[in-house]
């Protein structure tokens, strides 16, 4: 019998890979140095995270939970925002004329961090 539970499981974990590097640009290690390109890739690693939040965070009959990479990244990831490091926090002052913002600011407060 063929084990159904493994392969779905491996087709997800080859889907979020493929999203990974579609719509974080992973694929692109285009630096001649190793560590420039393995630091890209931590940093498109932590792009595909916050993505994966976002979506995780959405509520489940909302249209985000529905949305693919691409939409959640052209929504909230790619806006032009100010952050002002404080000492016990980090502010994030989005444009006012953002039309997600009540959706990003629901979200945010819906991700944590994870326990070292």
């Amino acid at each position: 019998m063929l084990n159904v539970w493994g392969y779905c499981a491996r087709g997800r974990v080859e889907n979020m890979i493929k999203d990974h590097q579609l719509y974080t640009a992973s694929d692109r290690t285009s630096c001649q140095r190793c560590e420039a390109n393995q630091f890209r890739l931590i940093l498109y690693t932590g792009a595909y995270w916050l993505l994966h939040q976002l979506h995780l965070a959405a509520p489940r009959r909302s249209r985000w939970r529905r949305a693919t990479f691409e939409t959640l990244f052209r929504s909230f990831l790619k806006i032009a925002v100010r952050i002002e490091e404080l000492n016990t926090r980090i502010k994030i002052a989005l444009p006012s004329a953002n039309p997600y913002q009540p959706d990003l600011m629901f979200f945010a407060g819906r991700i944590t961090a994870p326990e070292p």
